[in-house]
């Protein structure tokens, strides 16, 4: 049975409508919108077939505790993790406070729903020595000397200012030669003024001096071996690579020199506000993470170091 014989046209149209209103009014990524819908089409096809009808908007409003249980129920049986789990309830929670403020419905059997509990996992940031090593290991994979120097810059980017890998890509040919400082859009459309360290700067330069492709205000600055834009998988494939020939652990990954960048900032007096604002979070909660592997590291060194350890 497809998902348009068993969600009803006026749920789909809600559905959609809701969408179109995170995209719109609150800037929400096109990748979060793709998993937002595959979360609640998810959600919605299942009270269906729980039910054996059809879920109109007047099913949607009769959901039970008892309904909310066997979803979460059938989600675990059939290998959802904790923490995919407590994000779709999140995705269903957030479409049934907008529904229900528009139905006029009481939502409490979905919102008072609880999700499993996961450890958090602590960001995996990279050692200072094996950052840079990361970076030299980077130069030297490419035969062709400009994409070298492509690659080089981008992760200099990412470790040297904490970008993630989307907004290192999405700079255009307008932000060269690089200013001393940028504005970045991140994620939510949240805006943020990031420093650019002197060797970011160079590495770009150097990049731009030897790669063929002409630069253009509205074109990516970085840019593919055939003058588009550079697809983020050849950087994750030049870190796979790098971490290959230096014994690294999987976890280091682009995003992996972001995390580095924030705990290096941490461990050298950093404003824990300040690598915020820096870093783009909505939420110093987030941020937060950074300190407990501060404290993991300082304790790991503590137990090594201290004869009474």
């Amino acid at each position: 049975m497809t998902e348009a014989i068993l969600i009803s046209p006026a749920c789909r149209d809600a559905l959609q409508t809701w969408l179109q209103g995170l995209s719109a009014l609150n800037g929400a990524a096109a990748h979060t919108i793709s998993a937002y819908q595959g979360d609640l089409a998810g959600f919605l096809i299942f009270m269906t077939e729980h039910s054996g009808t059809p879920q109109g908007l007047g099913a949607l409003a009769r959901i039970s505790t008892t309904d909310m249980r066997a979803w979460m129920a059938r989600e675990r049986s059939s290998g959802t993790g904790a923490r995919s789990l407590a994000r779709k309830l999140s995705a269903v929670k957030s479409f049934y406070r907008w529904l229900a403020e528009r139905e006029g419905f009481e939502p409490t059997a979905v919102l008072a729903a609880r999700a499993p509990k996961f450890q958090k996992k602590l960001p995996r940031p990279l050692a200072e020595e094996a950052a840079r090593a990361v970076i030299e290991a980077v130069e030297g994979q490419s035969e062709t000397d400009w994409v070298a120097a492509r690659d080089v810059a981008v992760v200099t980017m990412l470790y040297g200012c904490g970008l993630r890998i989307s907004e290192a890509l999405g700079l255009e040919g307008r932000h060269a030669p690089l200013p001393a400082s940028l504005r970045i859009s991140g994620k939510g459309g949240k805006e943020r003024l990031v420093p650019v360290i002197d060797a970011a700067r160079k590495a770009v330069d150097h990049y731009l001096q030897l790669s063929p492709h002409p630069q253009a205000p509205d074109k990516p600055l970085f840019r593919g071996v055939r003058g588009g834009a550079l697809n983020p998988r050849q950087i994750q494939g030049a870190m796979a690579r790098a971490r290959a020939q230096l014994g690294l652990p999987a976890t280091a990954t682009p995003h992996a020199l972001r995390h580095s960048f924030a705990t290096h900032l941490l461990e050298a007096g950093g404003d824990l506000r300040a690598i915020q604002e820096l870093l783009g979070h909505a939420s110093l909660s987030t941020t937060q993470a950074y300190t407990a592997v501060d404290t993991a590291h300082l304790m790991a060194v503590y137990n090594r170091s201290h004869p009474k350890a």
